[in-house]
């Protein structure tokens, strides 16, 4: 009979304390379980965007391979609009810039590099952007435009290809002393093991330049 009546006291304690606490918790509970469907809904949905991208990676292979590039150009904006978050996107869409290119159609090669410089999640696909919108604006002669694009920040790994993109249009504004710079910066932020360093080194040279004894 006292373990009945003990139990009981405690049954109505709980009671009580549910009473006072039970509604917050209920809601933090709710909260947590919410949060945690959104999670799972969001990885689930990130996966099929994924997959459902590289479907058009392929197909943009596909169109490489035909050699046909309203069809490359067809699937960059499919990728851009549907899945403009995946790594796929700036992938698709420098493939269709390089195929614009190679048929002479520049402003359409640049509408793409663009949209991948205002619109790539990827740090490195948008420096890669950068730098081949640079090289077509460097063509136009567009150095001002050019220098612009080259002046934002770049990954380490591309710095040295972006400096010595810099003094290219330094040279062609005969800005001599200020291309030896980014010539020289180019050399120290590119691998002693990369040939481009042999390219670099010339241009210096060109300009009056002796050779780095230590290049």
């Amino acid at each position: 009979m006292a373990y009945d009546l003990e139990e009981q006291e405690q049954l109505e304690s709980l009671k009580r304390w549910w009473k006072k606490h039970g509604n917050w918790i209920t809601w933090v509970l709710i909260a947590v379980l919410g949060c945690y469907a959104v999670y799972a809904y969001w990885g689930y949905y990130q996966r099929k965007q994924t997959a459902q991208a590289s479907q058009l990676y392929y197909e943009m292979q596909n169109a490489v391979m035909s050699d046909d590039n309203e069809r490359a150009l067809r699937v960059a904006k499919d990728t851009q609009e549907k899945f403009e978050r995946t790594a796929y996107a700036p992938m698709v869409t420098l493939v269709a810039a390089k195929m614009a290119y190679e048929e002479n159609k520049v402003d359409v090669a640049k509408t793409q590099l663009q949209w991948v410089v205002d619109n790539a999640k990827q740090d490195g696909y948008k420096a890669i952007a950068r730098l081949r919108l640079a090289g077509i604006l460097l063509d136009e002669k567009a150095y001002d435009e050019g220098l612009k694009l080259l002046s934002a920040g770049f990954p380490e790994p591309f710095v040295g290809l972006a400096e010595d993109r810099k003094g290219d249009f330094l040279v062609a504004q005969n800005k001599l002393d200020d291309a030896r710079t980014a010539y020289r910066t180019a050399l120290e932020k590119t691998s002693p093991d990369d040939p481009g360093r042999q390219l670099i080194q010339l241009k210096l040279e060109e300009i009056g330049i002796p050779p780095d004894s230590k290049g």
